[in-house]
């Protein structure tokens, strides 16, 4: 990548580099966090489809209530994704 020589590039242009760089840097950090959440996601929807690993003949209070844990987070990040008001807790 070519850097401008400060001494002999005018301001202006400085810092329209500046900006294009800055822009490039927050997509890559844009595009690294979404693969981030859609891992995140993909592993949440395997553990879902395998019934969060609990057969019916073991399902206890303790794992609705852990379902219920994860229901409450994934309401809270839902609200904040669309712009909603949080859930009641």
């Amino acid at each position: 990548m070519n850097r401008l020589n400060p001494e002999t590039t005018p301001r202006h242009e400085l810092r329209a580099e500046r900006a294009r760089r800055n822009r490039d840097a927050a997509l890559a950090a844009f595009v690294s966090r979404k693969a981030e959440i859609d891992g995140m996601l993909a592993r949440l929807q395997a553990l879902s489809d395998d019934h969060f690993n609990v057969g019916p003949d073991e399902v206890n209070w303790s794992h609705v209530g852990s379902l219920g844990h994860i229901a409450e987070r994934l309401a809270d990040i839902t609200a904040f994704a669309f712009g909603e008001d949080a859930p009641d807790a």
